[in-house]
C-alpha cells in the first residue's frame, strides 16, 4: 500500500511561484508513475502533470511553460514547481501514483492552491 502526502500549497499572487511536494511511503518509488491533479470547484479533475517511472513528463496544455515536475528517487518525492500562476489554477492539488506494474493508483489527501489576481 502506497501513502502519499502532499505539502507545499498555499496563497500567492498572480504571477507568483510556489512549489508542492509529494512524499511517497510503503512502496517502491521506482515503479510509479508520479502525476499531479487539480480539482477546480465545479470542475472535472484534470490532469496537470505526470512523470513516468523513468523520467518522462507529459504536460497539460494549460501549464505548459510554467510548471515544471520532477522526482528524487533518494527521497522518494515527486515535486511541481509552479511559476507564473494564474487565478485560473486555483484549487486542490492532488497527487496520484500509479504502479506500473499492477496498474494500482493512489492518491493523497490534496493540497489547497489559491492564486488572487
Amino acid at each position: 500500500q502506497v501513502q502519499l502526502e502532499e505539502s507545499g500549497g498555499g496563497l500567492v499572487q498572480a504571477g507568483g511561484s510556489l512549489r508542492l511536494s509529494c512524499a511517497a511511503s510503503g512502496g517502491l518509488f521506482g515503479v510509479l508513475n508520479m502525476e499531479w491533479y487539480r480539482q477546480a470547484p465545479g470542475k472535472q479533475r484534470e490532469l496537470v502533470a505526470r512523470v513516468n517511472a523513468g523520467g518522462g513528463t507529459d504536460y497539460a496544455d494549460s501549464v505548459k511553460g510554467r510548471f515544471t515536475i520532477s522526482r528524487d528517487h533518494a527521497k522518494n518525492t515527486a515535486y511541481l514547481q509552479m511559476n507564473s500562476l494564474k487565478p485560473e489554477d486555483t484549487g486542490v492539488f492532488l497527487c496520484s501514483a500509479v504502479n506500473v506494474r499492477t496498474r494500482l493508483q493512489y492518491w493523497g489527501q490534496g493540497t489547497q492552491v489559491t492564486v488572487s489576481p
